[in-house]
């Protein structure tokens, strides 16, 4: 049997991850980490009886406790409960946890040399140098279970690294990708909420929307791969059934196709290098007929550019990138902000924080909680 923690397991991905889970019968769940849905939790630790649980707060913890009276599970809380998930025993820890949030767990998880499935690109965004790092030292692995990523992961099997040409990222260009610009100053939370191929979380279905998703994406493929930013390239393609592309240098191009749903990745990124058997619906091509690509629109899609412009200048400026943009979609989401004022919250901050390399990841958390100051002061005042 091996060992796999879920942080993250009460959202989308989480909850996708224990299905596929369900479907293997050589994993065992050792660990759980969520926030507040405790009901869900509850369930959870019911089916899968892990050791180790982590939730938000004491008032989580008490919440869940009397939901499971008589289990042994020990229970843990905030950050350092998500980091004891990811630091216990188990051979693969998937992490689903939303946000720059994600960073300390992802550290745990490969410093000691463990698999990390990765679903939080934000924590690659933020410390991908670092992470990459403890990766090695340790003797680690990341996994991407984006879908564009594990695309590219498949593909990239394909050849050497010293045969490609460029990385394509396919992006579906979310619900406004035929709207006018002029139109966008009327988008609503509910429009925005309205992805037309995902089923997703709130945050990254509002980052798909700005297409700040599809930056973030750039960055971590960056990382990932090691591949420089003029050798990434990203390509509108509203069925998202290519999910990502490689080209090499010889002219072939490798893509990865397959119906736009999770469970393929998330079991990808678990069970790589062995491909098993799953009952998840197979692509009929026949039916989709017609497969259509468009470069994006940078100009109406300026969190996408933002997200280019940072990751190539480095340094901290992807960490304050994604930092502001947290906080400008929280804003939006409660609609203290307009989705405009998305990409002028993370471009002002931007031009605030001043760059510089980061040495430790205290330096990250530093950068972090400046930018997000920084953007929350720009929501309240206004600009």
């Amino acid at each position: 049997m091996k060992r796999i923690a879920i942080l993250g397991s009460t959202g989308t991905i989480g909850v996708q991850a224990l299905e596929v889970l369900s479907q293997l019968d050589t994993y065992e769940v050792v660990a759980l980490a969520a926030g507040r849905n405790v009901e869900r939790l509850a369930q959870q630790i019911r089916r899968y009886r892990p050791k180790l649980v982590a939730v938000a707060d004491d008032e989580a913890r008490r919440a869940l406790r009397a939901l499971v009276p008589g289990d042994p599970v020990d229970i843990v809380v905030g950050d350092e409960g998500l980091v004891a998930c990811a630091a216990y025993p188990s051979d693969v820890v998937l992490n689903a946890v939303v946000g720059a949030r994600g960073i300390l767990p992802a550290l745990a998880a490969v410093g000691r040399g463990a698999r990390l499935a990765l679903a939080n690109k934000e924590c690659l965004v933020a410390a991908g140098d670092l992470i990459l790092r403890a990766m090695r030292d340790a003797g680690g692995e990341i996994v991407p279970v984006d879908s564009e990523h594990c695309a590219l992961h498949q593909c990239l099997r394909s050849g050497r690294p010293e045969e490609i040409r460029r990385l394509v990222l396919t992006a579906s260009g979310g619900p406004f990708r035929s709207w006018p610009k002029a139109r966008m100053a009327e988008v609503t939370v509910r429009d925005a909420l309205r992805h037309p191929n995902w089923h997703m979380g709130q945050k990254i279905t509002i980052d798909s929307a700005t297409m700040m998703n599809k930056g973030l994406e750039v960055i971590e493929a960056h990382h990932l791969f090691g591949v420089p930013y003029d050798k990434i390239a990203v390509l509108v393609h509203p069925q998202s059934i290519v999910h990502s592309m490689v080209e090499f240098v010889d002219g072939s191009v490798m893509a990865q196709l397959a119906t736009a749903d999770m469970r393929l990745p998330i079991q990808y990124a678990i069970t790589y290098p062995d491909r098993l058997p799953a009952p998840w619906p197979r692509l009929d091509l026949a039916s989709v007929g017609t497969l259509h690509f468009e470069e994006p629109d940078l100009d109406k899609f300026r969190c996408l550019r933002l997200a280019i412009e940072a990751g190539r200048a480095g340094g901290i400026a992807p960490c304050v990138l994604n930092a502001a943009n947290e906080v400008a979609v929280d804003a939006f989401l409660r609609e203290a902000i307009s989705f405009l004022r998305i990409p002028e919250v993370v471009e002002a901050v931007l031009a605030r924080v001043p760059n510089e390399v980061p040495q430790s990841v205290d330096d990250v958390l530093r950068a972090d909680a400046e930018a997000r100051r920084l953007a929350e002061l720009y929501v309240s005042k206004g600009g």
